[in-house]
C-alpha cells in the first residue's frame, strides 16, 4: 500500500473528530479516550507517513511483524505495542522491541517476559487481557481469575500493570458488546478498590468504539478506521 500522506492526514482526523464526538454524546471529556494506532499488515512507508502526523505508538498483533518493521523504522522513535495473543517463545523479542503489552493473560508469559527483561535490564508496561466474550476463539484471562492474578503479578517488577483490556463479542447486537466492555470496566473498579493501578481500559476497535467509549473506554484500538481496509487478511 501507498503512503499517501494527505489521504492518511485526512483520515486520520475524520477518526479523531468522530471519537470526540462520540465522547461528547455520553457526556465525556475527548482527552480522556487516546487512539492506539493498529499497524499490523500495513507497511513501513504508511507507518513512517503516521509518524510524520505526530503518532508514535503503534499496535501490532504479531511480533514478527515488529521485528522487520523496527530496524527501518529506528529512527523514528516508536513505541510498539503488542496487542495479540503472544507466545512465551516471543518473549526475548518482545523484552528487546515493544514498549507494551496488551495482552497479558497467564502467569506463564509473565514468568517469560519477566525473565527476559531482567535480561534486558528493562520494565515494560502491561495491561492484562481479560475474555469478556463467551466466543472460543476469543482469548484472556477468566474474570473470576483476575483478583488472583493481579496479587501475583505484584512479584514481577520488570511487569508494571497500567489495567485491562478486551476484545468483545462480534455481535450485531450493541447490548451483547456493550456487556463485553461493561464487565471490563466492573473488574477495573473493583481492581483498583484492591489497591492495583488499573487506569487503562484498552477496548474498542474500528467497528465499535463508540459503545466502548459509553462504557469507559480510555483506549481504543483502531486499525481501518485510520488506514483503510488492510490489503492482506490477518492470520
Amino acid at each position: 500500500m501507498s503512503a499517501d500522506t494527505s489521504y492518511l492526514a485526512g483520515q486520520w482526523a475524520q477518526v479523531r473528530d468522530r471519537v470526540d464526538a462520540a465522547c461528547r454524546a455520553v457526556g465525556r471529556d475527548p482527552a480522556e479516550v487516546d487512539i492506539l494506532p493498529v499497524s499490523k499488515t500495513f507497511g513501513v512507508d504508511l507507518v513512517r507517513a503516521a509518524v510524520g502526523l505526530g503518532l508514535h505508538r503503534f499496535g501490532e498483533n504479531k511480533v514478527q511483524e515488529i521485528r522487520e518493521k523496527a530496524p527501518p523504522l529506528a529512527d523514528c522513535g516508536i513505541e510498539w505495542v503488542v496487542i495479540g495473543h503472544l507466545q512465551t517463545n516471543k518473549a526475548k523479542d518482545v523484552a528487546r522491541l515493544a514498549s507494551e503489552v496488551q495482552s497479558l493473560d497467564r502467569l506463564e508469559l509473565a514468568e517469560a517476559l519477566h525473565r527476559r527483561l531482567r535480561h534486558e535490564g528493562r520494565a515494560i508496561d502491561v495491561l492484562v487481557q481479560v475474555k469478556t466474550s463467551p466466543e472460543p476463539g476469543k482469548f484472556g484471562l477468566p474474570p473470576a481469575q483476575l483478583p488472583g492474578f493481579l496479587d501475583l503479578l505484584r512479584g514481577y517488577d520488570s511487569l508494571r500493570v497500567r489495567g485491562l483490556m478486551t476484545m468483545a463479542t462480534h455481535s450485531s447486537d450493541p447490548a451483547e458488546v456493550r456487556a463485553c466492555f461493561r464487565l471490563l470496566r466492573e473488574l477495573r473498579d473493583q481492581g483498583m478498590a484492591q489497591g492495583h493501578d488499573l487506569e487503562k481500559l484498552s477496548m474498542g476497535m474500528s467497528g465499535d468504539y463508540p459503545l466502548a467509549i459509553a462504557e469507559g473506554a480510555t483506549e481504543l484500538r483502531l486499525g481501518t478506521a485510520i488506514f483503510g481496509r488492510r490489503d492482506v487478511t490477518p492470520g
